[in-house]
């Protein structure tokens, strides 16, 4: 393949020489006239992605099975949310949601995974049901979810952005949490995969993965000598607020500014990871 190299410039990818700051912005990471799906939405960090995204201008469906929670979140956003019961692990349950995405002449432009759980059992006391359980909705749900929403994102033939919630745990071993670093783990290579699989049909796959952000999934693992540890070990000496994902999300999600990101994972830590002794 040959390039032309006189056509490349930095205009040529985004034009920002008539645009104001807040315009230029807008079109970087403007989510007008998308429509995001986020499975986990009801969840703290889930909740926070789905305001996040509302509020790049895309019209949400918070999906998950707490319909009180996902119901705050569409009244804070009224017409610009709906919230749609599902088991993120069940594959009738998405199939559903693509008809009634169908039904409502919806598209699938953002796709975020990012249903929970987590257990501080040590491991020789791991029962099956645990680990199944944990394993079914922290990587079987991605899988599920990739094979029901991401064919209609690739039946659609346009741009969109599949966003893994993979973890810090992902790539760094962590104690006590055995279950949970070999499902995200998981997570993190088969968006690899996908992202190498779909790149050519205009489809990015990215893993997302916070260091120590608070929610319900880990409450029962932050005692305070594991908080103290944890401190010890993050440059930034403090936990991570659902906020602070915001910008990672708009770089992942938006096809403008995130139009060449694929494949990778996007850690969001505090400094954690970089951290040796």
């Amino acid at each position: 393949m040959s390039i032309d190299f006189s056509t490349l410039s930095v205009e040529s990818v985004i034009d920002m020489s008539h645009s104001s700051a807040a315009g230029y912005l807008e079109r970087l990471f403007g989510l007008q006239g998308k429509t995001a799906v986020v499975i986990g939405g009801t969840g703290v960090l889930g909740g926070a992605i789905c305001q996040t995204l509302a509020s790049a201008g895309a019209f949400v469906y918070v999906v998950g099975s707490n319909q009180d929670a996902g119901q705050k979140i569409v009244d804070a956003w009224h017409g610009q949310a709906t919230f749609f019961k599902a088991d993120a692990s069940c594959r009738s349950d998405l199939e559903s949601l693509v008809e009634h995405l169908k039904s409502h002449g919806r598209s699938c432009d953002i796709l975020i995974n990012g249903a929970g759980v987590n257990s501080a059992t040590p491991f020789l006391e791991i029962a099956d049901d645990e680990w199944d359980r944990i394993v079914r909705i922290n990587l079987s749900a991605v899988r599920i979810a990739c094979q029901v929403l991401g064919k209609y994102m690739l039946d659609q033939k346009t741009a969109g952005s599949v966003i893994n919630i993979a973890s810090l745990s992902a790539i760094t071993p962590l104690s006590r949490v055995f279950t949970y670093s070999a499902s995200k783990a998981a997570v993190l290579n088969l968006s690899q995969n996908l992202a190498r699989e779909w790149a050519p049909h205009g489809i990015r796959v990215n893993a997302l993965s916070p260091g120590f952000f608070p929610a319900e999934q880990n409450r029962k693992v932050l005692t305070p000598d594991r908080v103290s540890k944890i401190m010890g070990h993050t440059p930034m000496d403090r936990f991570g607020t659902p906020e602070e994902l915001s910008g990672a999300v708009l770089l992942l999600a938006s096809n403008v500014a995130g139009s060449f990101v694929t494949g990778t994972n996007l850690v969001v830590d505090g400094g954690f990871s970089a951290m040796t002794i």
